[in-house]
C-alpha cells in the first residue's frame, strides 16, 4: 500500500493510523459506561484523584462539579428517570450549554434513551419539524426555551426545583440493569439536507464508542515548555446540541480532562475564562481562529496556557494559519473533517508536522476507509483526482430517522456513505476539500441549506423567482445571499426581503444579502445554476448587505 494509504487493487483509502481496539460488538455497553471505563482506567492520568478533579467548570459563575460528584449525579438522575422514560424512548432537549447538560446526555445514554438535542435559538416550526422526526417520549428545556415547544409534550424544566431534586445524593437500591447494546440507536442529531428538511442522523452507541475510543487510544501527553505534565482544561465555544460540540463533550470525560462551559458565547468573555481557568485546548469554528489571529483585544489577556487548537466545520486558509502561528507560536491548530453521518470524526491532523498541511482536513481517522469517486462515471480514483468522497467505518450513522428514502439515497448497499463533498488525496494520504456538491452554505460552521430560504422567499407574494447562494465572508465564512426577481410593478426592497425571512428562520440562516436580478439562471432540466450566479456575485455586483 502507498504513503497515501491508497489500495489499487480495491480502490480504496485506508487510514494511515494504527488501529484503535474496540470493544467486541457483542458486548452489552452504551456510550456512556464506556467512556466511565476509559476514565476509571489506570491510563487516564487522572483516574486515581477523581474526587479532586474537577470536570465541569461554568465559565459565568465559577461552579464546579467535580468527577465523583459528577458520576453521583448520572446515577442519581438515572434513577429518578428509570419511573419516566423507558429503553429507546426519544428525550427532545431543547438548552443552552449549562452544567446539567452533561449529566442528563449521560443518564440518559445509561439508560438506552435516545437523546435528541436541537438548537434553542430555533423557531417554533424548525422545532415541531424536529420533533415529528423524533416522535420524543419526553423533552428537558428551561423555562425560556420550552416556550417553543408544543403543549402537548410532556416537557421537564432543567431550572426548576424538580430537576435539582433529581440530582440529589441518594441511595440507590436498584442497580441500572437496562441491557444497552452497542448497536442500539443512541442520538438523533439534525442535520440540513440540500432539498431543504432537516434531516435526524441516527448515531448508535458503537458509532459513538468507535470515535472517542480513537480520541482515547490516541491521545497526546500534555506537558509545559519544562517537559511538565499539564491537567488538560478545555472550553468549548461550540454548542453541544451540535455533533462536533456532543462528541468532544463525551471526549473529554473519558481523558478526565477539566471541561469550562459558556452559556453563551462572547469574545471577550472567552478570552477571561482561558486566562482564569489556564485554558488549554479549544474546539473552535474557523471565525474564531480569525478573531483570535487578528483582534487587539487578545494581547490584553494572559493567553498562555493555550496548546492547542481543534479546528473544524470549514477548511483554514493558509495566510490565516500563518498570522495565528506568528502571534500563537506555542499553539497549534489541528485541523479535522467530519459531518452528523460521521459521528463528528472522519479526518485530522495530529502532532506539529501534519498541522504544516495548510488547507488540509488531516489524514482518515482510525478505523475509517475512504473512496474518491467519479460524479459522472462512479469509477473510483486515486491520489490527486478529484470526486466525491466516500467513507465507511464503524462511525457510520444507521439512517436517517424517519426517512428511508434519504438513508437509502446516501448509504450503499455496502455500508459507504456518500458525503457530497468534492474532494481528492495526496500522496500522503492528506485530505483536500475543494467544493461541497451538496452546496450547503457554510455559515460560522453552521449548515445553511439554500432551497429552505428559496422555498420562504419565494412565498412572498411580490417574489417571481429567487436563488441563495453562499457569498465569501471574512468573518464567517459565507453568508447566504439571495438573488430576486420581483414581479412585475413590485417596489419590495432588499432590507424588506432579509426582514421578513428573518422572522420565519434561526439568526443563522438570515440572508444577508440580497441582489435583483432579470432572471435566475437554470438548467434545461430545472436545476438552478448556482455556480454562474456565484461567478456574477464575486464580480460585484449591485446589492444590499445586512
Amino acid at each position: 500500500m502507498a504513503e497515501s494509504g491508497y489500495s489499487p487493487l480495491t480502490k480504496t483509502y485506508h487510514s494511515l493510523r494504527p488501529a484503535v481496539p474496540l470493544p467486541p460488538l457483542s458486548q452489552p455497553l452504551s456510550v456512556s459506561s464506556y467512556t466511565i471505563s476509559l476514565l476509571r482506567s489506570p491510563t487516564t492520568p487522572t483516574s486515581a484523584a477523581l474526587s479532586t478533579t474537577t470536570f465541569l467548570i461554568d465559565a459565568a459563575t465559577g461552579h464546579c462539579i467535580t468527577y465523583t460528584a459528577f458520576l453521583q449525579q448520572v446515577s442519581s438522575l438515572s434513577s429518578s428517570l428509570k419511573s419516566i422514560l423507558s429503553k429507546n424512548d426519544v428525550a427532545f432537549i431543547l438548552s443552552p450549554p449549562s452544567t446539567h447538560i452533561p449529566i442528563l446526555y449521560f443518564s440518559l445514554l445509561a439508560l438506552g434513551v435516545v437523546i435528541s438535542p436541537a438548537n434553542p435559538i430555533s423557531s417554533p416550526s424548525e422545532i415541531n419539524h424536529q420533533i415529528q422526526l423524533s416522535k420524543p417520549a419526553v423533552a428537558f428545556a428551561t423555562a425560556e426555551t420550552s416556550r417553543k415547544l408544543p403543549p402537548n409534550i410532556r416537557t421537564i424544566l432543567l431550572d426548576s426545583a424538580e430537576f435539582l431534586t433529581m440530582l440529589e445524593p441518594r441511595t440507590v437500591n436498584d442497580k441500572n440493569d437496562v441491557v444497552v447494546r452497542q448497536t442500539d440507536s443512541a442520538a438523533i442529531l439534525y442535520s440540513s439536507g440540500t432539498t431543504g428538511r432537516v434531516k435526524g442522523v441516527v448515531l448508535t452507541h458503537r458509532n459513538l464508542i468507535s470515535v472517542i475510543g480513537g480520541f482515547y487510544h490516541s491521545k497526546l501527553s500534555d506537558v509545559d515548555e519544562n517537559g511538565v505534565d499539564v491537567h488538560p482544561v478545555s472550553l468549548f465555544t461550540i454548542p453541544l446540541f451540535h455533533v462536533f460540540g456532543f462528541f468532544m463533550l463525551i471526549r473529554a470525560a473519558s481523558l478526565g480532562e477539566s471541561l469550562v462551559l459558556m452559556e453563551k458565547f462572547d469574545f471577550l468573555k472567552m478570552l477571561e475564562a482561558v486566562e482564569r481557568y489556564k485554558v488549554t485546548y479549544i474546539p473552535v469554528a474557523p471565525p474564531l481562529v480569525v478573531a483570535l489571529a487578528k483582534s487587539e483585544l487578545v494581547d490584553k489577556y494572559d493567553l498562555s496556557s493555550l496548546r492547542l487548537l481543534g479546528c473544524g466545520g470549514a477548511a483554514l486558509g493558509k495566510e490565516v494559519s500563518e498570522r495565528f502561528r506568528e502571534r500563537f507560536p506555542n499553539v497549534e491548530i489541528h485541523q479535522g473533517y467530519g459531518m452528523t453521518e460521521t459521528a463528528g470524526g472522519a479526518t485530522r491532523t495530529t502532532g506539529p508536522e501534519e498541522t504544516k498541511r495548510y488547507g488540509s482536513a488531516g489524514r482518515l481517522a482510525e478505523n475509517m476507509e475512504a473512496k474518491i469517486v467519479d460524479p459522472e462515471s462512479g469509477e473510483a480514483l486515486p491520489p490527486g483526482k478529484r470526486g466525491e468522497l466516500w467513507l465507511r467505518g464503524p462511525a457510520i450513522m444507521k439512517g436517517y430517522a424517519g426517512d428511508d428514502e434519504a438513508t437509502a439515497a446516501t448509504l450503499d448497499s455496502e455500508g459507504w456513505l456518500k458525503t457530497g463533498d468534492l474532494c481528492y488525496f495526496d500522496s500522503e494520504g492528506f485530505l483536500f476539500i475543494v467544493d461541497r456538491l451538496k452546496e450547503l452554505i457554510k455559515y460560522k460552521a453552521y449548515q445553511v441549506p439554500p432551497a429552505e430560504l428559496e422555498h420562504l422567499l419565494q412565498s412572498i407574494p411580490e417574489i417571481a423567482d429567487a436563488a441563495v447562494i453562499p457569498y465569501p465572508d471574512d468573518e464567517a465564512g459565507e453568508i447566504p445571499m439571495a438573488y430576486v426577481v420581483r414581479k412585475p410593478g413590485s417596489t419590495i426592497s432588499a432590507t424588506q426581503i432579509m426582514d421578513s425571512v428573518a422572522k420565519q428562520v434561526a439568526p443563522y440562516k438570515k440572508i444577508r444579502r440580497v441582489a435583483f436580478i432579470n432572471s435566475i439562471p437554470k438548467s434545461p432540466a430545472g436545476k438552478i445554476l448556482r455556480r454562474e450566479l456565484v461567478n456574477y456575485a464575486l464580480s460585484s455586483c449591485p446589492s444590499s448587505k445586512l
